[in-house]
């Protein structure tokens, strides 16, 4: 029997009306898949692969049947996507299916009229997209009806799988799933859906942990469509010239070429996003052309997103939205002409997804076109400057693009951050629970699973402590929430588990010199940049937020620095292959050859010298790590407790002798003998996540040990570099 025999008629009948002439190879076999199995899935493929309906057509098929054979109320299938624009754009392609089907398809997130949501729970059935935030809402405050809401619930569908996988919301949403079989009794299918997935076995595991070899992958076939790049370089910031030139220029080059069609400019952080959407609408009204160019960020309304979204599909109108993230997921936005990258994202799998909302219509080629600053060289530039680093980084990223490798997920993280979270939601949804039962649920059934049970015993009794109080301990034994925690889980804003990063006042002098956005340990003795200047961390102060810092004399600061974010050793790996390459990428233009080329040049000077423990003064040594972000910000770490002033970047560490009694190798050697390191011993900043502020520094420590620090990694690093 075909995949198409084995649908229901209304979804037939419906495949039909689209006029398809069959289903694609990975429908089909998703079809197979579904109809005839009960295990878990991920289907990935590339964008606009079909794998919406890949997963829906069988799961509706096998929904008809349920309606038809009369069984009791309950949603067939739950749809769990990451953004509310997405839930409404999958709401409105799946009424068309479900129409014919007779299915009710409901959307519930905070924009959702409560009157729709309560004619659900009276008569819950068809389809359900939801948000996380939404379902722990449920949890919460409804946690009677979950048995009603989910008990005959096919099936569940993770969108955008890629995102979650190492994320405190991923985490939050796992145990939640947990939460659902144990509330209902039973175990529910779990389909993960996505476009990008650096390490199918990882994914495998965490779509479900107790049983990965039983997730089964369904991968499309990679898309042969055209490809076209372009990495335009820019010099700017020297003696003659602003930094603002450069934005100028690159303003400039985006109206001249996107003009007239729809695009997406991913521009960084917020600011830099109203930075370039202010210059590009300026230049229409200066040119007497109508508007279209519209920033599109989180801060702004939800009309606004709304509307710039809407400009999108419309064929009529030619629009370019400047935004951050918030675009780069599923939402259906049309066709994209082209897609612009300002800067280098932090992660391959990020700038794969960006770059799949382009080329999406048959026939017409994915543009990406990625553009690079550095700073016009002096003979006082930084040798970060002189490296070129942020180029160099974005060719590595395209690389490997090219070579379709993602990032992976860490395994081994604790997130006590979230578990803090799903404490206190289990204790809320039941009203009371033991420590026995809170334990089995979350960690020895749900994704937990790093956590021992004496850590967890750590946890509840700092949440029970007197200065924190979010939790009681009754006399029969039973935990329930304190009064603080009262408050904290009845604030609307508890259901979400993940923030933006914090940000610090930096003060120099009794003097506030302004807000810096900190996701990167930081700890006294290292170095930080901040408008235009470099500076030492004198004192940290984590709770209130406080960055105390004063000039540093490590030389001249680079004219840009880089913004918070992890790289993966891989990405540095593929930067080294480049600096020591001669080949040149076709995809440069020339002024991004000649900053390649000087960054070679320096590269080959540095190597020269030495090529991993370089002198570059009397007091200065760049230690060439060849290292992420994590192992580079540990050996730094190790480094300051020796009186060292370290600064991080790409694939190297700049050391500054400033308090030190002991030479850098001799350092070296002591972290590569040490049986223990104290990378604690004065303040480091800790507090990353949303709850982490109820914890205690001990249980911060562990926490970023298992996921921000490789304790290990860099002992074996300083033994490397002696070598």
């Amino acid at each position: 029997m075909t995949a198409y025999d084995k649908l229901a008629r209304p979804v037939q009948r419906w495949i039909r009306d689209q006029g398809w002439r069959e289903l694609r190879d990975i429908q089909a076999r998703s079809v197979h898949a579904v109809i005839d199995g009960t295990c878990d899935l991920i289907i990935s493929a590339s964008t606009a692969g079909g794998k919406t309906e890949a997963a829906f057509l069988p799961l509706i098929s096998q929904a008809v049947d349920q309606e038809e054979a009369g069984q009791q109320a309950g949603f067939n299938i739950l749809y769990v996507g990451p953004l509310k624009a997405l839930i409404n754009d999958q709401t409105r392609r799946l009424e068309e299916i479900c129409e014919k089907a007779g299915l009710p398809v409901i959307p519930w997130h905070g924009d959702v009229p409560s009157s729709v949501k309560a004619r659900a729970q009276k008569n819950p059935r068809g389809i359900l997209l939801i948000t996380p935030e939404s379902l722990e809402a449920i949890f919460v405050t409804k946690s009677t009806l979950v048995p009603k809401l989910f008990s005959r619930l096919n099936a569940i569908v993770i969108d955008e799988l890629h995102t979650l996988l190492d994320s405190e919301r991923g985490v939050q949403l796992r145990s939640l799933f947990t939460r659902m079989e144990i509330a209902t009794g039973k175990r529910v299918r779990r389909i993960g859906l996505s476009a990008t997935l650096g390490d199918m076995e990882l994914a495998r595991s965490f779509l479900r942990p107790s049983a990965p070899d039983e997730v089964i992958p369904i991968v499309g076939e990679e898309s042969e469509a055209e490809l076209k790049l372009q990495l335009k370089g820019y010099a700017a910031g020297g003696k003659d010239e602003s930094p603002d030139a450069s934005i100028q220029a690159i303003s400039m080059h985006l109206f001249e070429k996107l003009r007239g069609s729809d695009n997406l400019v991913f521009a960084g952080a917020r600011n830099r996003v109203e930075v370039f959407a202010d210059r590009l609408s300026t230049m229409c009204r200066e040119a007497n052309l109508p508007q279209e160019f519209y920033a599109h960020h989180a801060s702004l309304s939800r009309d606004h997103r709304e509307f710039v979204e809407k400009r999108l599909k419309d064929a009529r109108l030619p629009t370019t939205a400047i935004c951050t993230s918030t675009l780069e997921l599923g939402i259906d936005i049309g066709d994209v002409a082209c897609v612009a990258q300002i800067g280098a994202p932090f992660t391959v799998a990020s700038l794969r997804q960006r770059m799949g909302r382009s080329g999406r219509r048959a026939g017409q080629p994915a543009v990406l076109r990625q553009y690079a600053i550095e700073a016009d060289l002096l003979s006082s530039s930084a040798f970060s400057d002189r490296l070129r680093l942020g180029l160099v980084r974005s060719i590595a990223m395209i690389q490997l693009l090219l070579e379709r490798w993602c990032e992976a997920p860490k395994d081994k993280a604790l997130h006590l951050s979230t578990l803090v979270h799903q404490i206190l939601s289990v204790i809320a949804e039941r009203g009371g629970a033991s420590a026995r039962r809170l334990y089995t649920t979350l960690c020895e059934k749900g994704p937990f699973h790093n956590v021992s049970q004496e850590m967890f015993l750590q946890v509840l009794r700092r949440l029970g402590a007197p200065e924190v109080g979010l939790i009681e301990q009754a006399s029969g034994g039973l935990l329930m929430l304190g009064g603080k925690g009262e408050r904290l889980v009845e604030h609307y804003s508890f259901y979400a588990v993940f923030m933006t990063p914090e940000e610090y006042r930096v003060v120099a002098d009794g003097k506030e010199l302004g807000t810096l956005p900190i996701d990167n340990m930081l700890a006294p003795g290292m170095t930080i940049i901040f408008s235009g200047r470099r500076w030492e961390v004198v004192e940290l102060h984590d709770q209130e937020k406080v960055l105390m810092v004063r000039p540093s004399r490590q030389g001249v600061a680079p004219v840009f620095g880089g913004d918070a974010g992890e790289i993966d050793d891989r990405v540095i790996e593929k930067m080294f292959e480049i600096l020591e390459g001669e080949t040149v990428p076709v995809y440069l233009d020339q002024q991004a050859r000649q900053l390649l080329a000087e960054a070679r040049s320096t590269y080959e000077w540095l190597n020269e010298v030495a090529d991993r423990i370089i002198p570059l003064g009397e007091r200065t040594t760049l230690l060439a790590t060849r290292c992420g972000s994590v192992k580079n910000t540990t050996l730094a770490l190790a480094l300051r407790n020796f009186g060292f002033q370290v600064q991080t970047y790409d694939g190297f560490l700049e050391v500054l002798q400033d308090k030190a009694k002991i030479s850098v190798p001799d350092a070296l050697r002591e972290i590569s003998e040490a049986e223990e390191i104290d990378l604690f011993s004065t303040d480091v900043s800790l507090s990353f996540e949303k709850f982490h502020s109820y914890l205690s520094t001990q249980l911060l420590q562990q926490d970023a040990l298992s996921s921000r620090l490789d304790l290990e990694g860099a002992k074996a690093l300083a033994s490397w570099l002696l070598q």
